[in-house]
């Protein structure tokens, strides 16, 4: 086929514009199932090891309160403070630790030393109570810091330095609760017990979290040693991987995840009785895009089977097409050769049908008139009509009330170039629509320029006030929040027969996490029922897009337009607290007994470095 043919060119245009749409189509459908799965499985797994950190805190907490019965056992306790040396004395000691030993499935064994006796009690599983006269604890079970208990990671079980031998003992890993017994409420150590827990029960755990076919998970202490993972054999020993020496080891976060070596890293930290551990679950990317792989064949092979349909159907039609074209072309190279004669037969009843049926016609005609003159006028009116759209800079407007400003300076008038200035401010702030979340700082600046013109439109009937720590100034919320409920004061709550109004804004921190920001007038209060009204939907606040519908609906949704103090948007506000600053997002709203109303913004501190 030649480039400059019709058929090819119907061909080629046809395909190509069907296959660039058909791969696109592919490659977004591709990369959004990636991303959707990479999202989906990061939130799932993220709340599987935060439920996984749950039930390991449990499991320590468990054993903690079995080593602090030591303490509820009050005939222990005396034997241990007062060191008896004889049979009965061992008999009670080994039923207190007999019964640690056997109130937890996986407990391997129990060791005490007693400081007043010198004397070292050994109960392992499936064997038969020791005791030793030893001058010294063993140096683990030995804890001298101010914390009186301390988790031992993963270790081989031993017996505790003591020398006579063991029957059945069988050492394995196991994990050490060590604590310090005291003399209450002395810090002074009366004996000093060790609990070797079997890893079984941290495996019944961290078993349930992974895929052991697919997946790999870690349980690394604060010394980068590994607790329990897929390689029993390095249990105890430092995890040697740059993924966690680079990304989680100097980590201050409790949960993150992130991406390297082709696979997906979620970490959830543990911190609990004596121990600071870290959970990590290794997703290999192939496995976690395993079904979008899947489904991108199946599109390939649909892809082959659709393009191989369209390419017969287009050479089909595209033949059809020209097929009566090529005829009329042999038919006027005739004409063309002098032969005025030809037979020219119907082509059908589509558009080249028509062109060669008008060809016949008008040889016919030519054929009549052919011993006469003819003239053929061909004539081309082109009107073109353009429809002319005006828009209105606002950079232009805002630069036009800078330059009505300094006139009204020049003429003397500062107050048009205070107000003017207000306005400026106000538009700037709300030109800018791709910024959606602000500062506290900006949104208090942009309150600041709204009360200016409503001090002068009110004649200073009231006076504005704020207190805010400096630290939160540069806390992130989301773009007009504070403005609309101020405004709500001047549309609802305002008494012009007044002269003493206030409206006052302040933040304070509640944790070293959490803010409340206030917004109080001395305004109308809002009715009873009203309010109540107003509380309940704020307890289930409805999304932005609803609250919109609502409005240009005219629905009066819990008389928005009638609570003073109320005004519209406070739900609308609460739904994008929470879109910006979590679910935990809180606003309140409650009448002053002294007349006026009080708004509480409650938030999480977010900064610029947390923003994603």
């Amino acid at each position: 086929m030649k480039w400059n043919s019709i058929r090819t060119k119907l061909i080629v245009f046809l395909l190509l514009p069907t296959l660039i749409c058909i791969m696109a189509t592919m490659f977004v459908s591709y990369s959004y199932t990636t991303n959707s799965l990479r999202t989906r499985a990061v939130d799932e797994n993220k709340n599987l090891l935060y439920q996984g950190s749950k039930n390991i805190n449990s499991l320590i907490g468990e054993i903690n309160r079995l080593s602090l019965s030591v303490y509820s056992d009050s005939d222990f306790y005396r034997l241990l403070e007062a060191g008896h040396d004889d049979l009965s004395s061992d008999i009670a000691i080994y039923n207190s630790l007999s019964y640690i030993s056997t109130s937890l499935p996986n407990i391997s064994q129990v060791y005490l030393y007693g400081v007043k006796d010198g004397k070292a009690t050994l109960i392992t599983d499936n064997t038969t109570p020791k005791r030793w006269l030893e001058n010294l604890p063993y140096q683990e079970s030995n804890i001298t810091g101010a914390s009186p208990v301390a988790v031992q990671s993963t270790h081989t079980s031993n017996a505790y330095g003591l020398k006579l031998p063991l029957t059945q003992f069988v050492p394995e890993p196991v994990f050490t609760m060590h604590r310090r017994i005291e003399r209450i409420p002395s810090s002074e150590a009366l004996g000093y017990l060790s609990i070797d827990v079997k890893l079984a029960a941290l495996g019944d755990i961290v078993d349930q979290l992974y895929d052991q076919d697919q997946e790999n998970i870690y349980l690394v202490d604060s010394a980068g040693k590994l607790v329990y993972g897929p390689d029993a054999g390095t249990f105890g020993q430092p995890l040697d991987a740059a993924w966690y020496n680079k990304q989680i080891a100097d980590s201050t976060e409790a949960q993150g995840h992130f991406e390297q070596d082709n696979s997906v890293f979620i970490y959830q930290k543990i911190e609990s009785i004596g121990l600071s551990w870290t959970l990590v679950k290794q997703i290999p990317v192939s496995y976690l895009f395993r079904e979008a792989k899947e489904a991108a064949g199946i599109n390939l092979l649909l892809l082959f089977v659709l393009m191989s349909m369209i390419i017969a159907l287009t050479i089909l039609i595209s033949f059809r097409i020209t097929a009566p074209i090529k005829q009329l072309t042999r038919y006027m190279n005739q004409v063309q050769t002098g032969n005025l004669e030809i037979d020219i037969r119907p082509a059908g009843k589509d558009e080249i049908g028509v062109v060669t049926e008008h060809f016949r016609s008008m040889m016919d005609t030519i054929n009549n008139l052919i011993l006469r003159e003819y003239r053929l006028e061909l004539s081309n009116k082109t009107n073109e009509l353009r429809a002319l759209q005006s828009q209105i800079n606002p950079h232009f407007l805002n630069n036009t009330l800078q330059i009505i400003g300094t006139l009204a300076l020049e003429l003397k008038v500062p107050q048009i170039y205070g107000l003017l200035s207000a306005l400026a401010k106000m538009m700037r702030y709300s030109m800018y629509n791709d910024e959606k979340i602000v500062t506290i700082q900006n949104e208090l600046e942009h309150v600041k320029a709204y009360i200016e013109l409503q001090k002068e439109r009110f004649e200073n009937k009231f006076s504005f006030r704020y207190d805010m720590e400096a630290s939160l100034l540069h806390a992130l919320m989301p773009k007009m929040i504070l403005q609309p409920i101020v405004e709500n004061y001047f549309k609802h709550g305002f008494n012009l027969a007044r002269t003493d109004g206030f409206i006052e804004i302040t933040a304070a921190r509640l944790s070293p996490s959490r803010m409340e920001i206030s917004i109080r007038n001395n305004g109308l209060s809002i009715p009873a029922v009203k309010l109540e009204t107003l509380r309940k939907e704020l307890q289930q606040p409805r999304a932005v897009e609803e609250l919109d519908m609502i409005k240009n609906s005219g629905q009066d949704s819990y008389s928005k337009r009638d609570a003073p103090g109320a005004g519209i948007g406070l739900g609308n506000v609460l739904a994008r607290l929470r879109l910006v600053c979590g679910d935990d997002a809180l606003l309140t709203v409650d009448n002053l007994e002294a007349g006026g109303v009080i708004i509480r913004l409650e938030i999480e501190i977010l900064v610029e470095s947390e923003r994603i």
